[in-house]
């Protein structure tokens, strides 16, 4: 299987070829969305940090900023910076340019004169950026190139029975085919991480599951919390979820039955291909904003409830099997799952079907959110005062 993407000086190629306005703190998201706003093939975030910060988040915000960057979706980036942020936007530009060969440029709000200045010289430069990526010629490549993350939220009954497994068995095929695909949000392995764990390819792996799982529950005892008491969340249980490990046991599924091969770090790379999960925060936005920065070109998005969500460097899958889901939220919904509820399809068969859907997706169909020019993201915050 192969799809036509755009070839990278490192690494995989990418499925879109963005140009991507980036601000390094919250005081610069409002120039980036209006730069992002004027130019064809521009897309922002909105980064809502990157001051007064201790130093732990202040290393996770530039892991997930340079991540961005990095990411095979992205062409080349367009730095927005205030000037007195704690990372400054020449800083920025610097690691990024020492980590790829992508155009990078980069300009300071109080240094250019204000915001007006700022925009004017952002377009310019963006839409320079635009012309050059509109050159660039698709080229094929083999299905093995691909990395895709896998994520769910807003989980029901429905989530274990259909939809995850249906979603496994496409990581399955994927991985097959020797891609790499990614299950993120560590919380939602407790009560199932045993299981898990049985699928490392080694016995360091399935230790470093376990540990993930202690390290976490013992984090959030530390500050006063029981996660066995936070999760399920109330949506979940309106869904039908009545216990922690009854929604890990089903969120597990969604990464498939192959051996996992790698336990990832936030916003890390895979140095390998096949299954991977990466240790993200409990929050489902945090870790799709997570595997994007590890490089994914695209996620794979589960849910029972209903979610909008999407991603302004990745296109996010939205995907149910429950059928009244579907049908209030269609215009978020990308794929209806449920025919597996009502008996009418195998989960095989229609993850079978999903690897059609992956394969327009990297061809350049838009997922529905995309479509809406939808941008969530949200980093993770390891310490904080209080």
């Amino acid at each position: 299987m192969q799809f036509w993407g755009y070839r990278r000086s490192e690494g995989r190629p990418g499925i879109r070829n963005h140009v991507l306005i980036l601000p390094t703190c919250a005081c610069g998201s409002e120039s980036a969305r209006i730069i992002a706003s004027q130019v064809r093939g521009a897309v922002n975030i909105v980064f809502n940090t990157g001051c007064s910060d201790v130093q732990a988040n202040t290393d996770m915000s530039q892991k997930i900023l340079t991540g961005f960057a990095c990411n095979p979706n992205v062409y080349g980036v367009v730095i927005i910076g205030l000037g007195c942020e704690t990372v400054g936007h020449d800083k920025l530009a610097e690691k990024i340019r020492k980590m790829t060969s992508k155009p990078v440029v980069s300009f300071g709000i109080q240094d250019e004169g204000g915001t007006l200045k700022t925009i004017e010289k952002g377009v310019r430069a963006a839409r320079e950026m635009a012309m050059e990526a509109g050159l660039q010629q698709k080229e094929l490549f083999d299905i093995s190139e691909l990395y895709m993350g896998i994520e769910c939220g807003g989980s029901d009954a429905t989530s274990g029975l259909g939809s995850n497994p249906a979603t496994g068995e496409l990581s399955d095929l994927l991985v097959d085919m020797g891609a790499t695909t990614c299950m993120s949000e560590s919380i939602e392995w407790i009560g199932g991480e045993h299981v898990l764990a049985k699928r490392a390819a080694t016995p360091e792996i399935h230790n470093q599951i376990i540990q993930v799982c202690k390290d976490y529950e013992a984090h959030l005892l530390a500050a006063g919390q029981d996660c066995r008491a936070g999760q399920p969340t109330p949506g979940n249980k309106a869904g039908g979820l009545s216990t922690l490990d009854e929604k890990s046991l089903g969120c597990i599924r969604k990464n498939g039955t192959r051996p996992i091969v790698e336990v990832l770090e936030q916003a890390v790379p895979p140095s390998k291909h096949g299954a991977v999960v990466m240790d993200t925060a409990g929050y489902d936005i945090s870790s799709v904003t997570s595997m994007v920065a590890s490089g994914c070109q695209l996620v794979i998005f589960t849910t029972g409830r209903g979610t909008c969500t999407g991603n302004a460097i990745a296109p996010v899958l939205k995907v149910t099997a429950n059928g009244r889901t579907y049908k209030k939220m269609e215009d978020n919904m990308d794929i209806d799952l449920s025919p597996i509820i009502r008996g009418e399809k195998t989960y095989q068969e229609m993850g079978k079907e999903m690897l059609q859907n992956i394969y327009d997706i990297c061809n350049g169909k838009l997922t529905k959110a995309e479509a809406y020019g939808f941008s969530d993201i949200a980093v993770d915050h390891v310490c904080r005062f209080v």
